[in-house]
């Protein structure tokens, strides 16, 4: 059962949307989105080996996304879910699409850098997990990413919990490029994101995306950087349910 670490808010009507975090943080990231998605059935996991499981061994991206499915066929209403997605939840959100494409009724991700990440941005991911569990690092990252002051504390915690060995692995999953070189069997709406402040190696994976899935649409989020969620959660929550309501992609 997933009770322990996939949250439910709002009652069980209409149809479901299950979000996916980031990287080295947990479903708490979500708490300005779950305010703003009030009376709709939302589910907030935490992404096996991060948050509140992070005891558990990374099971690689395709593993993990076989964990959400089988989230979302117990939890979903239907068995079937939105999907969106930040970061690293973002490629979760695609490799789910393309494993489980009968569990996704759309699929929304932002920050998914599915061909890749090089060059500067990786060397300094690569010093940054050699500072993995100092607590100066995290309290940076959280200033870098302009987390609240009131959710720093928590981002410290989490992300000091999450096991390096893990993180690692899941890094160098992503950087090394874990776009599936075939089409996908997923043909529902997908929508792309990338922040216009963030790196170019998210916008980079756009033609990959529409190589697999023909029907990704994509949008740049102008002023936005990689964690807009929070720098601006209330666009962020519109543009969820613009597209979950009315498959609108802002302009």
């Amino acid at each position: 059962m997933t009770e322990r670490y996939a949250i439910e808010h709002g009652p069980r009507t209409g149809e479901s949307i299950i979000l996916l975090h980031g990287g080295n943080v947990g479903n708490w990231m979500w708490e300005p989105q779950v305010d703003g998605l009030a009376g709709r059935h939302v589910i907030t996991p935490d992404v096996v080996a991060f948050g509140s499981r992070s005891g558990e061994r990374w099971p690689g991206l395709g593993g993990a996304a076989d964990d959400i499915a089988a989230i979302i066929r117990e939890r979903a209403i239907g068995g079937r879910a939105h999907v969106v997605g930040l970061s690293m939840g973002g490629v979760i959100g695609v490799h789910l699409g393309m494993r489980h494409p009968e569990v996704v009724r759309s699929c929304m991700v932002t920050g998914a850098a599915m061909t890749g990440v090089g060059g500067f941005e990786r060397r300094l991911a690569e010093l940054q997990l050699r500072s993995w569990h100092k607590r100066w690092f995290w309290s940076m990252q959280a200033a870098m990413f302009r987390i609240p002051a009131e959710a720093r504390e928590l981002f410290v915690s989490d992300g000091m919990g999450v096991d390096k060995d893990a993180a690692t692995r899941m890094y160098r999953e992503i950087f090394d490029g874990s776009m599936p070189d075939v089409r996908s069997g997923y043909t529902g709406p997908i929508l792309a994101i990338a922040g216009g402040r963030e790196s170019g190696s998210v916008a980079a994976a756009f033609p990959a995306l529409a190589a697999a899935m023909p029907q990704t649409r994509t949008w740049t989020a102008p002023g936005m950087r990689h964690v807009w969620s929070i720098q601006d959660p209330e666009l962020f929550t519109k543009t969820i349910m613009d597209f979950v309501d009315r498959d609108v992609v802002p302009v």
